[in-house]
């Protein structure tokens, strides 16, 4: 701990910083990883435990063919997708706007007594170095993957509406 963050009133829970860090170690955060082939890997092992699954689920209900049965697969894979990278991108969304904010607002106890404190610039610049360089990548990849499963989705209903 350096000096300036000894002279920082805002609870240790509650520094942008260390949120960073809690959300970057976190199982479900950590799994997608910043690396694109471990993003990528994450979502194929998804994909792929989905698809076993919701196979069998299929299979189990007699009431569509398997072309459609495929389809609704398909379209229940690629909503299941989407939920989980709203999730990433909110996550991450959220630290971001706490590092590249030059205040930082708390709370230092329980009673909603919310507070302001300015951060110094020796850690303001720390902060917008780890939000450019590590988180504003990612959600970039975030965006782009949306848009492409997003585009998966709409086509997949467009298919299960010609085969109905």
């Amino acid at each position: 701990m350096n000096v300036s963050d000894k002279m920082c009133p805002v609870p240790f829970d509650q520094q942008p910083i260390n949120e960073f860090y809690a959300l970057k170690n976190s199982y479900f955060f950590a799994f997608f990883g910043k690396n694109f082939n471990r993003y990528v890997y994450a979502f194929f092992t998804i994909s792929c435990f989905l698809l076993v699954s919701l196979t069998s689920l299929v299979l189990y209900i007699k009431e569509y063919t398997w072309s459609r049965g495929l389809v609704v697969i398909f379209i229940s894979i690629t909503a299941i997708i989407i939920l989980i990278l709203v999730r990433l991108y909110l996550g991450w969304s959220y630290v971001i706007h706490r590092l590249l904010s030059a205040t930082i607002f708390y709370e230092e106890s329980g009673w909603h007594d919310g507070q302001i404190w300015v951060k110094t610039p020796e850690m303001l610049i720390k902060d917008r170095l780890i939000a450019g360089y590590y988180i504003k990548p990612f959600l970039k990849t975030i965006r782009y993957a949306v848009l492409l499963v997003t585009t998966f989705n709409i086509l997949g209903l467009i298919l299960y509406s010609l085969l109905y």
